[in-house]
């Protein structure tokens, strides 16, 4: 083979090699940095401390950073998190361009920053550094670990994501007609679900049914697992392997803390609010959502994120800008007790769709057509 098609080859067979998505950081006197790795592996486990390699490519401004900081730590992501390695592969663009926006983040005992709830993280000090073809290998000497109760791993493999399945029952297995597993999006769950489950136990009696919840990608794959039978999900970027069922729409609305100049107008154009400090639910897709209703408009200035729904109505709630979400709790109060204001928005957006969603192919139970009808019955989408 000439030296062409066996690298080609080589990146092909390569691609078929499923490996754990890894984010490695760094930060000290150079600065904080981070890049998206696969290649990442233990060397030694013997010896006066453990050590392992990390590749990184020479052209990521994360390699001269981490020479001149002389330490690391590789994030191993759970099988949810694919939008931290998007955001630090550069395929999500974050807001001012700062990657470390897409998560909150602890120091380790190096200096390098953790993601707060990875599966694992390893905490290096650089003991060795070589520059092989494009790539400088680093060896780290592990200085601390950290270690989750749960959870699967990321997995890429094919040139695209993946998640640890475990063994269990075939299509349809999990149908029995007493048991029911449902998840919900953690910013949706709270609002839909409760209600539901109150009218099936009315309807039905006792019945033994499992909560998941959690962020889109994390709850498709749950479904394409056959961990769960039934999501309510955003009709978002689902990908193949799933079927929907239409339940509701969300129309988006400004919320800001009462009393503020903001809340003296009775309703916001999407161009005037792009002038004024934004709280954004950083939880995709509804990140995705709520930032694509400025397109074409204007850029909203984000002044916070966070990744919890009754977070951004605290720091809503203390003045410290508006926010823009779809679901409407019940109470115009923060979690602390600050009082909060909602105005409409006077441009026409398209409103988010709420779905449940399962795995195609599998026959759903008697008791997963019940709870289909509850929902149906309860927030009613007219589709005619």
């Amino acid at each position: 083979m000439t030296a062409q098609p066996i690298r080609a080859a080589f990146l092909e067979g390569m691609s078929r090699a499923a490996a754990t998505v890894n984010v490695v950081t760094t930060d000290g006197p150079a600065g904080r940095a981070g890049v998206t790795v696969s290649a990442m592996s233990s060397v030694s486990a013997d010896g006066e401390a453990p050590t392992m390699l990390v590749c990184v490519h020479h052209r990521s401004p994360a390699a001269e950073t981490i020479i001149a900081n002389g330490c690391f730590c590789a994030n191993v992501l759970r099988d949810d998190q694919s939008d931290i390695s998007d955001a630090f592969a550069g395929r999500i663009a974050q807001p001012g361009g700062d990657k470390f926006a897409c998560a909150d983040w602890r120091a380790m005992a190096t200096g390098a920053p953790r993601v707060v709830d990875p599966l694992t993280a390893f905490d290096c000090r650089v003991v060795s550094s070589e520059r092989v073809g494009t790539h400088h290998v680093f060896i780290g000497e592990v200085r601390e670990v950290f270690l989750a109760e749960t959870g699967s791993p990321l997995i890429f493999a094919n040139r695209a994501y993946g998640a640890a399945v475990r063994l269990g029952p075939g299509p349809g297995g999990r149908a029995a007609a007493g048991k029911l597993s449902v998840g919900a999006l953690h910013t949706i769950g709270p609002y839909v679900l409760p209600g539901v489950l109150r009218a099936l136990v009315e309807e039905t009696g006792a019945l033994d049914i499992e909560i998941h919840e959690g962020d889109q990608a994390h709850l498709a794959r749950k479904l394409r697992a056959g961990e769960i039978d039934l999501a309510f999900l955003y009709d978002i970027r689902l990908g193949r392997g799933l079927s929907t069922i239409p339940i509701t729409d969300l129309q988006p609305y400004v919320l800001m803390a009462e009393g503020s100049a903001m809340a003296g107008r009775d309703r916001w154009r999407l161009a005037d609010l792009a002038a004024e400090p934004m709280v954004l639910l950083n939880s995709p897709p509804s990140r995705d959502y709520f930032l694509g209703l400025f397109e074409g408009i204007a850029e909203p200035k984000v002044a916070y994120t966070a990744q919890s729904f009754e977070m951004v109505r605290g720091l809503v709630a203390h003045g410290l800008g508006y926010t823009i979400l779809a679901t409407k709790p019940a109470s115009p109060m923060s979690y602390d007790g600050k009082a909060l204001t909602i105005r409409p928005l006077a441009d026409e957006v398209k409103p988010s769709r709420l779905v449940l969603a399962q795995r195609e192919g599998v026959a759903r139970s008697p008791l997963a057509e019940t709870f289909i009808l509850h929902c149906i019955e309860i927030f009613g989408l007219d589709l005619a």
